[in-house]
């Protein structure tokens, strides 16, 4: 059997186990061999492992059926945060349950592949070229990779974070179209009361940016920084965006003496006048920057309530 992908799955390989001699391929390769067997009177094929194959690009590939932005929800908060792959990882195994997790499985293995969940269906290739979707090739963008791919290495020492509480997370829910009950229910805790909570739920604490102009021209929001880096780091920032909005933010340097300090900032984001609202989605970026760090937040632009 020669399972093909369409173009919904792209070129998403997962590694299923088969009851007969069968391979998977993506979407361009089962297209060429649907071709093939269309116009040839007798197609045939040949199944033969190849052996492993290492340093293939792109790598890694990550699932085309996870979710991606817009965030219909909550439009002001940005998806997903990041991607980082949990599909078809080859990893050690216990050898006490067998390779299925059955109770009944009394196979050992040293290893097993496991399907698990993932955060974006683009690919990186391990370079400084930009992320391009598994299916078609295009430029990926925020909606699909977040803050981009994860690098466990660089986690250890980030430099700055984007500290967030679980009062933080009660005030987000109750800016929201959410009933006292309601929050309560989610929290799990009933003397939960909503005196706080924010203006615009983009005020969360994230770290990243999802613009939705609507009917304004201005969007400010607010963000604190917490220092986990060394003690006397000084940090200054950079934007980008397009060019039918001006991107402020204050103040543009921040000094951190001691380790754990917190600094806030503010970005102002102005949609220029005469800006088409029915302009597509834009997007750009604000990097905290020294030697050592850069903390980069992706920005996503809307003119209209409802993304397409």
């Amino acid at each position: 059997m020669i399972l093909a992908n369409t173009a919904a799955s792209g070129e998403e390989l997962v590694a299923d186990s088969h009851l007969l001699p069968a391979v998977a391929v993506g979407m361009r390769v089962g297209d060429l061999i649907r071709e093939y067997a269309q116009h040839d009177s007798n197609p045939t094929a040949l199944i033969s492992f190849g052996g492993t194959v290492l340093n293939v690009r792109p790598s890694p590939v990550v699932a085309a059926f996870s979710s991606r932005g817009p965030n219909l929800v909550t439009p002001q908060i940005l998806k997903p945060d990041v991607i980082g792959p949990g599909v078809n990882i080859l990893a050690g195994w216990s050898e006490s349950i067998g390779p299925t997790g059955l109770e009944e499985d009394t196979r050992k293995s040293q290893f097993n592949i496991m399907s698990g969940t993932s955060m974006s269906s683009y690919t990186q290739d391990n370079t400084k070229s930009p992320l391009r979707d598994a299916a078609d090739g295009s430029f990926s963008n925020p909606w699909a990779h977040g803050s981009g791919h994860v690098e466990p290495q660089k986690a250890l020492s980030p430099g700055l974070v984007y500290d967030i509480s679980t009062d933080d997370y009660v005030a987000f829910l109750c800016s929201l179209d959410y009933t006292l009950e309601h929050v309560q229910a989610i929290v799990k805790k009933p003397n939960v009361t909503c005196s706080r909570k924010y203006s615009d739920p983009g005020q969360l604490n994230y770290p990243s940016f999802s613009v939705v102009f609507g009917n304004k021209r201005v969007v400010r929001y607010s963000r604190e920084l917490t220092n986990v880096g060394a003690a006397g780091s000084i940090y200054r920032v950079a934007v980008t965006g397009p060019q039918m909005v001006r991107i402020a933010v204050k103040p543009t340097r921040l000094v951190f003496k001691n380790v754990g300090e917190k600094q806030k900032y503010t970005v102002t984001f102005v949609a220029n006048k005469g800006a088409d609202k029915t302009a597509r989605s834009e997007f750009g970026s604000i990097v905290w920057q020294n030697p050592q760090h850069q903390v980069k937040s992706p920005i996503a632009f809307a003119w209209t309530q409802l993304i397409d």
